[in-house]
C-alpha cells in the first residue's frame, strides 16, 4: 500500500492566495483555485476566516475550524446558525448556508464568537 498524507489537516491553518484584499479575522471564500477574498453575503463558498490581512497575490494563512471571533453584521442570539454576511461578516443563516453556530449573542457591530462548521 503506498503512503498517503491529506493537503490539509482538519483544525489547522491553510495557506491560499489572496485575489481581493482581505482584513485579518475577515470570512473569506474560494475565488478560484487556491485563491481567495473576503465573502460576500450569503456565499456558500466560505473556506475559513482571514489570520492577518493580505494584498492581491499574497499568500496568506485561513483558520478553516475552531471557534472564530468574527464581526456581526446584525444582530446575532447565542445558539443562532450563522452564515457568510457582506464585507466579510456574519448574520444569522435564515435561509443561507450556515457556515457556524453563535456561542454568544453579539450586537451588529460587535465581536461574535462562532463555531465554524467547516
Amino acid at each position: 500500500m503506498a503512503d498517503y498524507a491529506p493537503l490539509f489537516q482538519p483544525g489547522h491553518a491553510i495557506s491560499l492566495t489572496v485575489s481581493a484584499a482581505v482584513t485579518g479575522g475577515q470570512l473569506v471564500e474560494i475565488t478560484t483555485d487556491n485563491s481567495v477574498q473576503p465573502a460576500g453575503a450569503a456565499s456558500a463558498k466560505v473556506v475559513g476566516v482571514a489570520l492577518y490581512d493580505g494584498a492581491v497575490g499574497d499568500l496568506i494563512a485561513v483558520q478553516s475550524a475552531g471557534v472564530q471571533r468574527l464581526t456581526a453584521a446584525s444582530a446575532i442570539a447565542a445558539g443562532d446558525s450563522v452564515a457568510a454576511a457582506a464585507n466579510g461578516q456574519v448574520a444569522t443563516a435564515g435561509a443561507n448556508p450556515v457556515i457556524g453556530i453563535a456561542l454568544a449573542a453579539a450586537a451588529a457591530g460587535a465581536t461574535a464568537s462562532i463555531k465554524l462548521n467547516r
